[in-house]
């Protein structure tokens, strides 16, 4: 602030990282990392700038504070528009993840072991080419104040483990992933969570799945009635709606990694995203979830906001720059991250989720009569303003007069946005809503990594065309 700037803010990371992989009776990797420093974001003249260090004493940390202000100094003589903050109610405050067993504190041995048993476990099925099980935990503690008053301390505990089935043939390479796909289950909280998935005891079922694909024919390109599960669903959030309703992709500021978005700002209350079913909300206290902290890395507290009511849109992710612009006394709601202290925060995804509708998988199924039951996703193709996609599950299942049957291999669905979410006629409800992790969304350049969270339940969608090579 002596140095010129209007505001400051500090965030002050220690981040410890450890992932561990196994393939069959083999450990593949053990790694541990540990990175801390400090980032420094000022505003001057209207224009931000942003520093880091990992030199903790502090004369590098002022150098860096005045580096921060040079940089938005110089920035200021370029600028197309004058930044101004939303308003922000001040907080002093300390949050912690709830957990029982900080990962940390679990030896590395005893890790392993469930690991490895859990490959064993799926090698007992014939025909089964190899399994991978892996575990991931992240411990981040974060301090940050600001020249506001603000005065933060967090711990966030972040978890992930699951096991990989695959079988090959002479042709093909099929595999089944529990409990899901891209490091299994992902979520806050301890090691606890880890032990709950019982891999071990779950795994053989999904090599059973893996070696029959061999032999399943692919699903035939045809258009009609697609039941999608939980897990699928939760990626078709993340791409079809958390990316396009970040509001620095739709004022054009993020562009260049991921692109921008086919929703515009004036789209509020006027522009209808889906069936008057679908019901999504941005929600950063949900427990368990991935993308659950106390706040944000501006100091905005954690909540539970709409993006689109009875298929209407109402709001977007946003930030205390991003909001003045929606007009009103329109605030952030909680959504900017960084990936470490040496990167300055984006716009992020916390927890998008697609609330449920009523009844089991089950009645759902009875009620669809003949369609097609896709689960676990495989692949993803969504353009630049996440309006066209195509998307690859690992396993579909025909369904006929309301029970599944026939597998089919290699599955894929396309779609447009609001169509896809327009033709959706129903969603399964509370007993069959699970939230799913994504511990690799990747935004801003140079590029930074988020973990994410989504939850839905088994979403059922009219005239969708399948099989598409």
């Amino acid at each position: 602030m002596a140095a010129g700037a209007e505001y400051a803010d500090v965030r002050a990371v220690h981040e410890d990282r450890e992932s561990l992989t196994v393939q069959d009776q083999r450990v593949e990797g053990v790694a541990r990392a540990t990175s801390r420093g400090v980032g420094v974001r000022v505003l001057v003249e209207g224009s931000w700038g942003f520093a880091g260090t990992a030199r903790l004493d502090p004369a590098h940390i002022a150098e860096a504070a005045r580096s921060a202000v040079a940089i938005a100094r110089a920035g200021a003589s370029l600028r197309r528009r004058s930044i101004e903050l939303a308003p922000l109610d001040v907080e002093v405050d300390r949050y912690v993840t709830p957990h029982s067993t900080d990962p940390f504190d679990v030896p590395v041995e005893d890790k392993l072991e469930l690991l490895l048993n859990a490959t064993a476990a799926a090698n007992s099925v014939d025909g089964l080419a190899f399994a991978k099980a892996s575990c991931d935990a992240w411990r981040i503690t974060k301090w940050f104040v600001s020249s506001d008053g603000a005065r933060l301390n967090q711990t966030l505990l972040q978890v992930a483990g699951g096991v990989e089935c695959v079988a090959v043939d002479d042709t093909q390479v099929q595999a089944r992933s529990f409990p899901n796909s891209f490091r299994g289950y992902c979520g806050t909280g301890g090691w606890e969570d880890i032990v709950a998935l019982d891999l071990a005891g779950r795994t053989p079922r999904y090599a059973e799945e893996a070696v029959a694909l061999l032999r399943a024919p692919p699903l035939p390109e045809h258009t009609g009635t697609v039941i999608l599960d939980g897990n699928q669903v939760a990626l078709q959030v993340h791409e079809s709606v958390g990316h396009p309703l970040e509001l620095d992709r739709i004022l054009g500021y993020e562009a260049a990694y991921a692109g921008t978005s086919w929703v515009a700002v004036n789209d509020v209350d006027r522009l209808r995203y889906g069936s008057e079913l679908v019901n999504l909300t941005l929600d950063s206290t949900t427990p368990k979830a991935l993308g659950t902290y106390g706040y944000d890395d501006e100091g905005v507290p954690a909540g539970r906001h709409t993006l689109v009511e009875q298929g209407m849109l109402r709001g977007f992710l946003s930030s205390r720059e991003t909001a003045p612009g929606l007009g009103g006394d329109v605030r952030s709601n909680g959504t900017m991250r960084a990936e470490s202290w040496g990167a300055i925060p984006l716009i992020r995804m916390s927890n998008i989720h697609l609330e449920p509708g009523e009844g089991s998988l089950e009645q759902l199924l009875d009620d669809t009569g003949n369609g097609i039951f896709m689960t676990t996703n495989r692949s993803w193709s969504i353009d630049d303003k996440r309006l066209n996609f195509q998307f690859g599950c690992e396993v579909a299942y025909e369904i006929r007069g309301g029970r599944l049957g026939r597998m089919y291999r290699n599955p894929t669905y396309t779609g447009r946005t609001p169509v896809f979410w327009g033709s959706c006629d129903a969603i399964a409800g509370a007993e069959a809503w699970e939230v799913y992790g994504t511990p690799n969304c990747g935004k801003g350049q140079p590029s930074q990594l988020a973990r994410v969270a989504h939850g839905a339940a088994p979403t059922r969608f009219r005239d969708v065309r399948m099989g598409v090579r």
